[in-house]
């Protein structure tokens, strides 16, 4: 058993898990793993499913897919590193697994819309990181864009919490929304955001996967 196999192993994987994921060597196989998931429409109610169940089921929505994409960066020699993007009142945060290539950022994203995708690791830092979903960060035709938190090192909470976890990992959400964000707006722009064109608005309906 390699040592990437094994790290996933200890961390409560089966052995088919871990090495499925061990095998994805680089960030861009880890997403391209990722999006092939189907999309969790929570149809039964809420979820936050931990990276044995999103394995297991086959389903994923944006916290889901950056807990598998965290796993994957982690056995591969990367830290397993999240973020979150907070959105204004009236619609949701976004989670993404976020990798360093030298010194830029890049992300790992789950999302059944177009834009909020996976992002190459060109970004000086973590805002300039953030401000690459602003544009297309939208509900209707309202840009909602807010926020960006530290990044979240999963290596400092338990597996159980995250990796094999049964039922909603309500712990991780809450730390994740719970740490320290920043703000992405400048003092009293919101009134004068523009807001998108209705072609954009028309590609943002696009869906992998239909409800």
């Amino acid at each position: 058993m390699n040592r990437r196999v094994k790290l996933g192993v200890e961390l409560g994987l089966t052995k088919d898990m871990a090495t499925r994921l061990a095998g994805l060597r680089t960030p861009e196989r880890i997403q391209d793993f990722v999006s092939t998931i189907r999309w969790n429409h929570q149809s039964e109610g809420p979820t936050a499913l931990s990276v044995v169940e999103v394995l297991r089921q086959g389903r994923a929505h944006c916290i889901e897919g950056a807990f598998v994409a965290a796993c994957g960066l982690w056995l591969n020699g990367h830290p397993p590193l999240l973020i979150d993007l907070g959105a204004a009142r009236g619609d949701v945060d976004h989670v993404m697994a976020i990798f360093r290539h030298g010194h830029h950022w890049g992300a790992i994203s789950k999302s059944n819309s177009p834009f909020l995708r996976y992002r190459d690791p060109i970004y000086r830092s973590l805002r300039e990181l953030a401000l690459s979903f602003f544009p297309q960060y939208v509900k209707l035709r309202r840009k909602t864009l807010r926020t960006y938190s530290i990044p979240v090192d999963l290596r400092r909470h338990d597996p159980e919490l995250w990796v094999t976890r049964q039922g909603f990992c309500h712990e991780l959400v809450d730390v994740l929304t719970g740490a320290r964000h920043f703000d992405i707006l400048p003092a009293d722009s919101q009134s004068s955001l523009r807001p998108i064109d209705e072609i954009e608005a028309r590609a943002n309906t696009l869906r992998d996967h239909p409800a």
